[in-house]
C-alpha cells in the first residue's frame, strides 16, 4: 500500500527535488490525438526520463524564441486590459509569432482550466475542443505543438496568479523586484509541489517505497525559521529545483514585473519608440557586408527592413484613415518580405541613413500626432472592421522585428537572426 510523506524543511525539499528517483505524478492516461488526454501525456510537465529530457528541449528551443524584454514588452503594450491570464499568453503568443494571440489565449485558458485533472466533465469536454483547435493554431505538429501549448498553460496559470498574488501583498516593499521574491515565498502560485517514487530512495532520513507519494510544502518551508530567509534568502522553491528548475522562470518574472509596472505608454510614444530602436539598429548598418541575412524563410537587407518598416507604418496608416472617413480601405497589393528587390540588395550608405532618418521620423510624428487626438473610445471601440486602433499601434510596433532580424552590425555582423517575422 502506497505511503505519503510530507516535507516542510527547505534543505529536505531542495534534496526530494534533486533525487532522480522522484518524478511528478504522470498523466493518467493518453487519448487520441487532439484531445487533453493526449497533451498531458505528450508534455514534459508529467514526464519523466528519456521522454522528459526530449519534450524540455521542445519547450526550451521556444522559450530562446522568448526573450524576456520582448515578452515583458509585448505584454506593456497589448491594447486589451481583460482577464490577466489571457494577457500574459497574448503576449507569449505574440512573441512566438502566432497568428491569432487572442484566439489562442481564449483556447488556453480553456485547457488551462482542466488540465491538472480536478476539472468536470463538462470543462474535460471543453478543454478537448480547445486542444483540437489550438494544435494548428500554435504551428508544429504532434510532440512539438503539445510542449508548446503546455508552455503556454503554465504561463496562463502560474505567471497570472503570481500577478494576482503579487498585487494583492499587503506589506510594503521598495521596489517590484522585491514584492515578486517575497511573494513567492509567503504567497507564491504553487504552494505545495507533489513527487511519486519510480523506485525506493531516501530523502532526509526517511525511507520512500516504490509508487509513494512525496508532498513538499513550500511555503511551510519558506516560514520556517530554519529555513533562513531572512538571513540567506535561498531560492524560491516554487519554480523547483535541478534537474526540473522550470525552464520559463526569467520570462515569468518579466512579464510579472511589467505587469506591476504603471500604466504603459500611449499608443504613439509605442510607435516612436519602435522608429527610435529601428534607427539605432539602422546607425550601424553601414558596416553591411553586403550578403542578405536568413530570417526563416526569408532574408533581410538594411534597405529591405528599411522598406518593411516604412510600408507597415504607411499602409496602417491609411487604413485608420480610411475607416475615420468610414470609406473602405485600400486593397492590398505588397509583396512585403516574400520579394527581395534590387533596390534592397544596394549598399547602406551614410546618405541612406539620413534619408531613413527621415523618412520614418516623420511618419512615426504623424502617426503621434493622429492617435493623440483620438478619444478613447475611438482608440478602445474603433470605426470600420479590423483591430482597434490603440491594437493597430501595437501590431505597427512589431514592425521592429524586420530591423532585429537584420541586427547590430557594429560588432558581429550578419549574426542576428528573428524568426517568426510577420509578413
Amino acid at each position: 500500500m502506497p505511503t505519503t510523506h510530507s516535507f516542510d524543511r527547505y534543505a529536505d525539499i531542495m534534496l526530494a527535488l534533486g533525487d532522480p528517483h522522484l518524478v511528478p505524478l504522470p498523466a493518467a492516461e493518453t487519448g487520441p490525438p487532439g484531445s487533453l488526454a493526449w497533451l498531458r501525456a505528450n508534455v514534459a510537465r508529467f514526464s519523466s526520463g528519456e521522454d522528459h529530457a526530449r519534450r524540455r528541449a521542445a519547450v526550451e528551443a521556444d522559450l530562446a524564441l522568448l526573450a524576456p524584454g520582448e515578452a515583458a514588452r509585448a505584454y506593456a503594450l497589448d491594447p486589451r486590459r481583460d482577464d490577466e491570464r489571457l494577457r500574459v499568453v497574448r503576449a507569449l503568443a505574440r512573441c512566438l509569432g502566432l497568428a491569432d494571440p487572442h484566439g489562442v489565449a481564449l483556447a488556453v485558458r480553456t485547457v488551462a482550466a482542466a488540465y491538472f485533472g480536478t476539472a468536470d466533465a463538462e470543462a474535460e469536454r471543453a478543454a478537448d475542443a480547445a486542444v483540437a483547435w489550438l494544435l494548428p493554431h500554435v504551428g508544429g505538429e504532434g510532440e512539438r505543438a503539445a510542449n508548446r501549448i503546455g508552455l503556454l498553460v503554465q504561463g496562463c496559470e502560474a505567471t497570472a496568479t503570481l500577478i494576482d498574488h503579487a498585487r494583492r501583498a499587503t506589506t510594503a516593499h521598495p521596489d517590484t523586484a522585491t514584492l515578486l521574491e517575497d511573494t513567492l515565498r509567503r504567497n507564491p502560485p504553487v504552494r505545495q509541489l507533489r513527487r511519486t517514487a519510480v523506485r525506493p530512495t531516501r530523502v532526509a532520513g526517511v525511507e520512500v517505497g516504490a509508487g509513494d507519494l512525496v508532498l513538499l510544502d513550500v511555503v511551510a518551508a519558506h516560514g520556517r525559521p530554519d529555513a533562513g530567509v531572512e538571513e540567506h534568502r535561498p531560492d524560491p522553491l516554487t519554480f523547483g529545483a535541478a534537474p526540473r528548475l522550470c525552464p520559463g522562470r526569467a520570462q515569468a518574472m518579466a512579464l510579472a514585473t511589467a505587469a506591476l509596472q504603471p500604466a504603459p505608454p500611449e499608443s504613439g510614444a509605442a510607435v516612436a519608440g519602435m522608429v527610435d530602436h529601428v534607427l539605432s539598429l539602422a546607425a550601424t548598418w553601414t558596416a553591411w557586408d553586403g550578403k542578405p541575412v536568413p530570417a526563416g524563410d526569408r532574408v533581410y537587407t538594411p534597405h529591405k527592413a528599411i522598406r518593411r518598416v516604412a510600408d507597415h507604418l504607411t499602409d496602417h496608416l491609411a487604413e485608420l484613415e480610411a475607416r475615420l472617413a468610414g470609406e473602405p480601405t485600400e486593397p492590398d497589393h505588397w509583396h512585403a518580405s516574400a520579394t527581395t528587390t534590387p533596390a534592397d540588395l544596394a549598399p547602406f550608405t551614410p546618405d541612406d541613413l539620413d534619408e531613413a532618418r527621415s523618412r520614418l521620423t516623420r511618419l512615426a510624428r504623424i502617426w503621434s500626432h493622429r492617435l493623440g487626438a483620438l478619444t478613447p473610445a475611438q482608440l478602445d471601440d474603433s470605426p470600420g472592421g479590423g483591430w482597434t486602433f490603440r491594437h493597430l499601434a501595437l501590431h505597427v510596433s512589431d514592425s521592429v522585428y524586420y530591423a532585429e532580424a537584420v541586427g547590430d552590425l557594429s560588432a558581429t555582423p550578419n549574426m542576428t537572426t528573428t524568426e517568426g517575422l510577420p509578413a
